[in-house]
């Protein structure tokens, strides 16, 4: 749809609503009563759903109306921003934009888009700091960086969290360790194996798989090797010496060449964790240099991440 003509729409059907009348609406946009309800006529038959009951002399929102009021008044607020920001990097941004993420997914996914991004935008510099834990999980560092990439839930409601990819966990070993030891063919099997696991701060869906419709948790009981780094474990896993549930930004390169195989998934993917991987500001302090590279990264990682497209391409193949 054209954006000017969603925001009339979406404008118009607010002033209804405000205003209570057709009429009074129509005042508001030099329209005729009737030209405004041949307009919501055309919005209702587009979203399929009555949005007005309507008496001689008042209309009045329905409750699918008023929900829809909520969503509406976000959406404009949403391209009157965008249109001011259109605006203002119509001529070439410049400045410095200063984030933080974790180091493993920093090295392996973000400072690569970094660097397409800023061959896209010759007037932008980044200034990248890549940490091993998650000490700052509250946001603290913000105002000392502009953006941080943070993985897993998100607890802190005075942050905005504009979300770049879905987050997958696979369980998977190398192929010379299962030949070893055997396939574990369902989770509880987990029990009898040999394991890599988080020290300390374990992520909070790590060992849990879904069974019949219920959430099981399911770990080896011996670990190998335990590690507050997500590519130590990897490389123990790459090295033979057990399984462990990693996440497929992490892992999904060693299961599309054979390095790793995966456990569990007969079906295709895991479903994604309720968490994922989120881009973090404050509220209102976010440049237009911050949401443009925002803008570029959930079209670099989402809807479906490009690690999870090549892994289900590979899972389709070997079953098929």
């Amino acid at each position: 749809m054209n954006p000017d003509l969603l925001t009339q729409q979406l404008a118009l059907f607010l002033d209804v609503l405000e205003a209570g009348s057709f009429s009074a609406a129509a005042r508001r946009h030099a329209f005729t009563p009737s030209a405004v309800a041949r307009r919501i006529d055309a919005l209702e038959r587009a979203l399929g759903s009555q949005l007005f009951a309507r008496t001689t002399h008042v209309v009045r929102p329905t409750p699918a109306g008023l929900a829809f009021a909520e969503r509406a008044r976000r959406i404009l607020a949403e391209l009157h921003q965008a249109q001011a920001e259109a605006v203002s990097l119509s001529s070439a941004p410049e400045g410095l934009i200063r984030l933080d993420a974790p180091a493993p997914f920093g090295r392996r996914h973000l400072a690569p888009a970094l660097a397409d991004f800023l061959a896209q935008y010759p007037g932008l510099d980044v200034h990248l700091r890549l940490i091993d834990s998650f000490v700052d999980l509250r946001g603290d560092h913000l105002g000392k960086v502009d953006v941080m990439v943070r993985i897993g839930p998100l607890a802190d409601s005075r942050l905005i969290a504009t979300p770049l990819a879905p987050m997958t966990r696979i369980a998977c070993a190398s192929p010379a360790y299962l030949q070893r030891r055997g396939v574990p063919r369902r989770p509880e099997e987990l029990l009898d194996h040999d394991g890599l696991d988080w020290d300390a701060l374990a992520p909070p869906f790590a060992w849990r798989f879904e069974e019949d419709g219920r959430l099981l948790l399911a770990r080896p009981r011996r670990m190998r090797m335990l590690a507050n780094n997500a590519e130590t474990l990897l490389f123990g896993v790459l090295g033979g010496l057990g399984i462990a549930h990693l996440p497929t930004w992490l892992c999904s390169e060693y299961l599309v060449s054979g390095e790793l195989l995966p456990l569990f998934c007969a079906e295709g993917l895991p479903p994604t964790e309720p968490s994922g991987i989120h881009a973090l500001h404050l509220e209102g302090e976010a440049s237009s240099r911050s949401r443009l590279l925002l803008a570029f990264l959930r079209q670099r990682f989402g809807p479906v991440a490009p690690w999870d497209l090549a892994l289900q391409q590979a899972l389709a193949s070997s079953q098929g």
